[in-house]
């Protein structure tokens, strides 16, 4: 990914429709790699979440049962977002992290981890999570910024409908 998160972002009126069209579309692409990173760890979370939920329940709960529940739950929450176009996104550095940090609290495990170990594992989890979240949200903050620009540009007559089929 690249290091547009940290930089300062430019002002988008001072940007050409070309470069205006292009940061929007790269800062589209990284948040596709973050949304994925972001929702396998929201999953991850909650099979730790099912798992301690499963214990809680006594030794003979269904682990398969309690993830079912945990799924339709998932299913029916928030809004639906635009389909997007989708390609692999497991090999990039925030997936990465994530298994990094999975592996070091023995996520493939979690039948086998004490209560004190899948909580770490699930703060672990949730604190990634977080930081993703803010990462990905000031992202659609500056989104916001180039796509007002871009509404403000046609809207008053600087760029026009044909130069979106010129390229």
């Amino acid at each position: 990914m690249s290091d547009a998160t940290t930089q300062t972002s430019p002002d988008p009126a001072g940007l050409s429709l070309t470069d205006l069209r292009a940061l929007r579309q790269q800062l589209q692409h990284e948040d596709d790699i973050v949304s994925y990173a972001r929702r396998v760890a929201q999953a991850r979370f909650d099979l730790v979440n099912t798992e301690l939920s499963r214990r809680d329940a006594g030794p003979d709960a269904d682990l398969n049962a309690q993830i079912g529940v945990v799924l339709s739950q998932q299913l029916t929450g928030g809004p639906a977002r635009p389909p997007r176009p989708t390609e692999d996104l497991s090999d990039n550095p925030l997936a990465d992290e994530l298994d990094a940090v999975c592996a070091e609290f023995h996520f493939g495990r979690l039948e086998k981890l004490d209560n004190t170990e899948l909580d770490s594992l699930a703060d672990a989890i949730s604190e990634f999570e977080t930081k993703v979240s803010s990462d990905r949200r000031e992202r659609f903050d500056r989104l916001d910024a180039l796509s007002a620009e871009l509404v403000r540009r046609y809207r008053d007559g600087e760029a026009n409908v044909d130069s979106l089929l010129e390229g």
